[in-house]
Formats: structure tokens, sequence, C-alpha cells
């Protein structure tokens, strides 16, 4: 049955996009998201069968686009190669010295080896949620300009298109969407959120979870659900669950041990505690201990607030 997503134009040739997807060696990959499969416990098996997903179901609607004409994969990891070359993407395992920055650089001179002219992507892996129809959106919004399309935060950046024969120039890193600006790329206006959603820490996979992720990630999800009580969530986290239920009976726990054990303070660490004791967050935790816990945590932030109030007083008389 044809659906809304599946019936895309397709644009004219000089404008379709070979792109470059870098992914790193999947024992390396997305260490702030360790413990997110596995209820915080942070196994290896499980973290790389996450991260193995998210490359799989990104790399699979790259090629559903159609603005999209190839899919380069660049990583040394073989398990990585495999997977992706069964889904009928091409593979370039070997890479410089340098990063990513020079690895992209390395995958996109082998795409357009002989070929002038064309217009060339660099693509982040971990775009779980991302739709073929959003990227071809940007993809013809782009118009063979060089441009980006930056993630949530508006720091980083998703995705690069190179101008129309013109190399790619990749900035990727800190606040690279502001260093990719700086060196002339544009910044389009559109409504792209699967495209700008990636994912590096739990509560960016919770985030794609509710746009709808693909197959592949979602299977995932779901074995983390059927077996762990705290699903999505990592190993910082689940600390800070424990911590509260440990310490809720007496009072929370002390403030020197808040800083100690998490290095923010209380009042972060209580508001922070808020967001995680949402049904939505933690669905399996009991009503009676969850209610006991947001009491504590706004009775805290509420102490905390008066103290600065009085401490304001004194300091302005």
């Amino acid at each position: 049955m044809l659906t809304a997503e599946s019936v895309q134009p397709r644009p004219a040739e000089d404008l379709q996009v070979d792109l470059v997807i870098p992914v790193k060696a999947l024992s390396e990959a997305k260490t702030r998201l360790l413990g997110a499969a596995d209820g915080g416990k942070g196994g290896a098996t499980w973290h790389k069968s996450l991260v193995l997903a998210m490359v799989n179901d990104t790399v699979t609607a790259a090629l559903q686009t159609p603005a999209v004409r190839h899919v380069l994969v660049v990583t040394r990891d073989p398990d990585v190669a495999k997977s992706v070359q069964r889904l009928g993407a091409a593979v370039l395992q070997t890479e410089p010295g340098g990063g990513l920055n020079a690895a992209l650089d390395h995958g996109a001179k082998a795409l357009h080896a002989g070929k002038p002219g064309r217009i060339v992507g660099a693509m982040l892996a971990d775009l779980p949620a991302l739709r073929p129809r959003e990227l071809s959106s940007f993809i013809f919004a782009a118009a063979g300009r060089r441009s980006i399309c930056v993630d949530r935060a508006e720091t980083g950046t998703t995705l690069l298109l190179s101008a129309r024969g013109e190399s790619l120039q990749p900035r990727f890193g800190n606040r690279s969407a502001r260093a990719h600006l700086s060196s002339g790329a544009i910044l389009l206006a559109g409504h792209w959120p699967s495209l700008r959603s990636d994912v590096d820490t739990a509560s960016d996979l919770r985030t794609v979870r509710d746009l709808g992720v693909g197959k592949c990630t979602a299977a995932r999800i779901a074995a983390c659900q059927s077996n762990h009580e705290l699903m999505m969530l990592d190993k910082h986290e689940v600390a800070m669950l424990r911590f509260a239920r440990q310490w809720t009976p007496f009072g929370g726990g002390s403030d020197e041990e808040i800083f100690v054990e998490f290095g923010i303070t209380p009042r972060a660490y209580f508001e922070r505690l808020i967001e995680l004791l949402s049904p939505d967050v933690t669905p399996k935790l009991s009503t009676i201990r969850r209610e006991s816990m947001l009491r504590l945590a706004y009775g805290r932030i509420a102490e905390e607030v008066e103290l600065w109030q009085k401490y304001r007083g004194r300091a302005t008389r």
C-alpha cells in the first residue's frame, strides 16, 4: 500500500546527494548512552546492540530517500560493515589518521572520484527516527548550496551538504554548527524534527522514541522494556534513582553527600530527579514510591529557594 512516506518526488539528478555516514567502533561509540539498553547496568553486549540498531535505522532511512543517490558508511568495525552492507550501503573500512573530519573527507573523495559536479553530504549515524521525507525535504531546500541541519540544541550539526561540485569541508566537533556557519555554510529554515534528533544520551533516546524510531531501535527498546524496570536510563540516571530510593526515608541525603556522589548542587539533583520520576520515563515505578520521592524532591527544592531568598535579603541590607 502506498503511503505519504513512500510517495516522494525524485529530484533532478544534479541535485541528488551522495551521503557519507561515519560510524565509530561499537566498543567506543555512545559512551554517554551506556546503560540505556539494559536498565543502567552498562553491559557491553546490550550497549553495542542498541548502537548498531540506531546505525541500521539511520542507514535504512537514507537508502529509502529518493534524493539520496549513494550511501557510503566509513567504519573500521567489521560488525557495522557487515550489517550496513546487508542493507545495501557501500562501506569504506580504511580510515586515515586525523579523526572524524579526515574520515569524512576521505569518504567524500572516494564517492566523487572521477565524478565532478556532484553534491556530497556528511550525516550522523545516530538518527534512528529519521524520516526519508524530511531528508528529501532538506535536500530540496538546499538546492545545491552548502548547507547544514542543526541538532535540537542548535549547537551541533546532524547533516552537512556540500555545494554542487565543491568539496565538503567538514567542521564536525564541539559547536560544529557555529564552525560550519563561519566557514560559509547556510542554515536552512524548515521543519525536520527527525533529522535534528541525534542520540547521545538516554534523554535523547526517550525523545526519539516519542518521535517514532525505526524497527531495529524499536526492537531494542522493546527488549529493554520487557527485561528491565528502569528502561532507557543511563548509568548516571539509574544511580540518581537508587540514591533517592536509599535516602528518601532519611530526608534525601545531605547536601555534601549529593555533591560528592553526583558533582552537582542539591537543587540541580532534585530537579533532575523530578524529571526522572515522570511516568513516561519510569513507568514501572510503584505509585507509592514515586509519590514519596516527589514529595521529598519538591520539599528540598522549596527549602533551597527559601534559603537563597533569605541570603539575598541579608545581602541587600
